[in-house]
């Protein structure tokens, strides 16, 4: 008897098959911008297809260990990953994944639109990094914050590297066990020397990429007053100056053993007056600082939650057009039509949402608009990311469940988008007190009204949909501006924040859908009438999901 055997889910090329990642790169980059991008992005597609897919698939079933001391019972530290681990450091660095937006012929050829090419980069790069984007972006974050407050410094350099041989990451030393993401009751202190320089004393419970040459830690100096504005960000470098000793005082306590993200190695820290360099005048309220590493990475976060739906997507797509079932080939089936149709429409408002907010990254890093947009989009992508990975493992049936396709991977990595730099209740805390500085959310709900004006002719009945939310919208906007303190506000901020987020992406696809109208392509228009049909207006758009198919993949 013969057996038979279904071909596993392949992957086209992720640059050149994804017709929106091309479109929206040429409204935000121009033809000309986008045309001086696509050899590096072609190249960094190439390797996704070839060496990095293998790099991956090691470093994911080669998860790293702890050495803490060597056979004679000296202290070494030392974190051992998979030599994939090392291949995705290299191409992290070559391929200038957190390099570009530093470099001048990045500035020269793009100018603030470097950040949207960077967005675009890690949309090819980062479903198959086995979540090297953690590392990424904590060094792109830590890049920030050096530039910001120490921009002569040699690490701000590596960090910033293309050269594999010397390009570091950097880890992100925030959360202690009795806190968590109530930094508040950090307890880690940070002492003066009398030669001038510092220490920092305490245990950090969540440290990823801690085989990072580096890290930030936020610590309270001594004489700090209480409450999180008062804690302060250090470098702590993670070995001597050999780079093989680790630095005095500094302990890996363990590793830690997680549901997903296997192959970054996440520990638990103690600081035994481990020697540190102050970011920005220590004797000063230091946590603002702080916060431009964590916009940072936040935006990386939302860029990781787009880029693994769409690659889920594509993985999704491949398996139903090899798939027989009774009538013919999944693919043709109008139910799992429809539902890999919501997918991609999903799929394409996370996009719009994660390449909107590095735009505003490159645009104005400290703007308030971005201080509203950055919490809204690490939100409603994380979420977004989770829901549409267990439709993807849905949509391989039993083979979704079994670990050794790969599938049950893209669920167990997706669920950390939500918690990682601040969960979902703690980001809507944070679009809270966005909406009482600088104009709150009128620049978000002005986009949407424009964008409304403008699709009244081609999309009347949409129109209407984001009209009539924003005019909701803004009413409790202001009621939660007014007294975002109290019980009933608190209680709703989260249903808040998702509808800001939500009504935002509609208007994100519906100005690119006009552009695109214009230069002769509908399917923006298609995607962003679906998106806010269902999102906003809480339709039943299936009968058009699945019409309309071909059009949205």
């Amino acid at each position: 008897m013969t057996r038979f055997v279904q071909a596993g889910p392949a992957i086209r090329d992720p640059y050149t098959s994804d017709w929106q990642l091309q479109g929206w790169l040429d409204r935000l980059l121009g033809p000309a911008g986008h045309a001086a991008a696509k050899d590096r992005l072609a190249a960094l597609a190439a390797d996704v297809l070839g060496p990095l897919r293998a790099a991956h698939h090691d470093a994911e079933t080669h998860p790293p260990t702890l050495t803490r001391f060597d056979p004679w019972g000296a202290r070494i530290e030392r974190v051992d990953t998979a030599a994939g681990w090392e291949t995705l450091r290299a191409s992290a660095a070559r391929h200038a994944v957190v390099a570009l937006p530093y470099t001048s012929d990045a500035h020269h050829t793009w100018g603030a639109g470097a950040r949207v090419v960077q967005h675009a980069l890690l949309h090819v790069w980062g479903p198959e990094s086995a979540t090297f984007t953690c590392p990424v972006a904590m060094a792109d974050g830590a890049a920030a914050l050096l530039t910001a407050t120490a921009p002569d410094s040699p690490w701000l350099t590596r960090l910033t590297s293309t050269d594999p041989d010397t390009a570091v990451t950097s880890g992100q030393w925030m959360t202690e066990s009795q806190g968590g993401s109530d930094i508040a009751r950090s307890t880690t202190t940070a002492r003066r020397r009398p030669d001038g320089t510092w220490t920092l004393t305490g245990d950090k419970w969540f440290c990823s990429a801690i085989d990072s040459a580096m890290a930030v830690a936020l610590a309270r100096p001594d004489g700090a007053g209480p409450g999180s504005r008062n804690l302060a960000p250090f470098l702590v470098p993670r070995y001597t100056a050999d780079g093989v000793t680790p630095a005095d005082g500094l302990q890996i306590l363990r590793l830690k053993d997680k549901l997903g993200t296997r192959a970054v190695p996440t520990g638990e820290v103690r600081l035994d007056d481990v020697p540190a360099i102050p970011l920005g005048d220590p004797t000063t309220p230091g946590l603002a600082r702080m916060m431009t590493l964590v916009v940072v990475t936040r935006l990386h976060n939302a860029a990781a939650a787009a880029a693994g739906m769409r690659r889920g997507l594509e993985h999704a797509l491949s398996h139903a057009t090899n798939r027989q079932i009774a009538g013919g080939i999944l693919a043709d089936n109008p139910l799992h039509r429809a539902t890999l149709g919501g997918l991609a429409v999903d799929a394409a408002g996370a996009y719009a949402l994660a390449a909107h907010a590095f735009t505003l990254l490159g645009a104005d890093p400290t703007g308030p608009e971005l201080r509203l947009v950055a919490p809204l989009a690490k939100l409603v992508t994380g979420r977004l990311a989770v829901a549409s990975a267990s439709e993807y493992l849905e949509a391989f049936g039993g083979a979704g469940y079994v670990e050794d396709t790969g599938i049950p991977r893209l669920l167990r990595d997706a669920q950390v988008l939500p918690i990682w730099e601040g969960t979902t209740n703690v980001l809507a805390v944070d679009v809270l007190r966005a909406l009482t500085t600088g104009d709150g959310a009128r620049p978000l709900l002005h986009r949407a009204e424009i964008a409304a004006d403008a699709a009244v002719s081609r999309l009347p009945g949409v129109a209407d949909a984001v009209v009539a939310a924003t005019r909701r919208l803004a009413a409790d906007v202001e009621t939660a501006a007014a007294d975002p303190r109290s019980d009933r506000v608190v209680a709703g901020a989260r249903e808040l924040a998702l509808r800001l987020g939500n009504t935002l992406t509609a208007a994100l696809l519906l100005e690119h859908a006009a552009w695109a109208a214009d230069r002769g392509d509908d399917r923006p228009a298609l995607l962003a009438s679906l998106w806010t049909l269902r999102r906003l207006g809480a339709a039943d758009v299936s009968a058009d999901l699945h019409t309309h198919f071909d059009q949205l993949i």
